[in-house]
């Protein structure tokens, strides 16, 4: 059986739950994302411009003038569409949201993947089961996310109803923490 981060921090959740501790140093260590090493010291930008798979992100936080902003103190909750997310759009849209001209949409779209504070996996799963079973998170750009479990994975539904998978959990971050995710979410 393969241990993804998600399942390790879903296994965390439930063991701590049960009162059991969690012993395995493996669990505290950051993952590796788009091939590079991702430090808890650095912040959301900092680490971002290393990864491979995001790219097109890096390139439209830019393009949004929110550099400044996500190398604040924060604490921020990124969800973070790869290269591969943003891939899934229909052909162009990355290419027309970066423009000077759709500044105020590239910037509405971003700050949709960003929640203020430090949400683990585990806090997402928690909040999770304490709501039912889907959690509401409420972006910076103001309107909501909603977050659940499935099997061993946690997802999220955007305000058009698209889902997506968070594909690595836990990239701690000193302003917070990222969470990969496998398609663009759209408020």
């Amino acid at each position: 059986m393969k241990f993804t981060p998600m399942t390790i921090a879903i296994a965390s959740v439930l063991l701590t739950a049960s009162g059991g501790a969690i012993a395995n140093a493996q669990m505290a260590k950051n993952p590796m994302v788009g091939g590079a090493a991702m430090y808890p010291t650095k912040d959301i930008v900092d680490n971002a411009v290393n990864s491979k798979d995001h790219t097109t992100l890096v390139a439209a936080v830019k393009a949004a003038g929110l550099v400044d902003t996500l190398k604040s103190a924060g604490p921020f909750t990124v969800f973070a569409p790869t290269n591969a997310a943003f891939a899934k759009l229909p052909a162009g849209t990355v290419e027309t949201l970066v423009k000077p001209e759709n500044k105020d949409t590239l910037t509405k779209i971003l700050t949709y993947h960003v929640v203020a504070g430090k949400l683990s996996a585990a806090d997402l799963v928690a909040q999770a089961k304490a709501a039912g079973g889907k959690a509401t998170l409420t972006t910076v750009q103001g309107e909501p996310l909603t977050a659940w479990v499935e099997g061993s994975s946690v997802y999220l539904q955007d305000a058009k109803g698209g889902k997506s998978k968070v594909t690595i959990a836990d990239v701690n971050q000193s302003n917070g923490v990222i969470h990969v995710i496998d398609t663009v979410l759209m408020p």
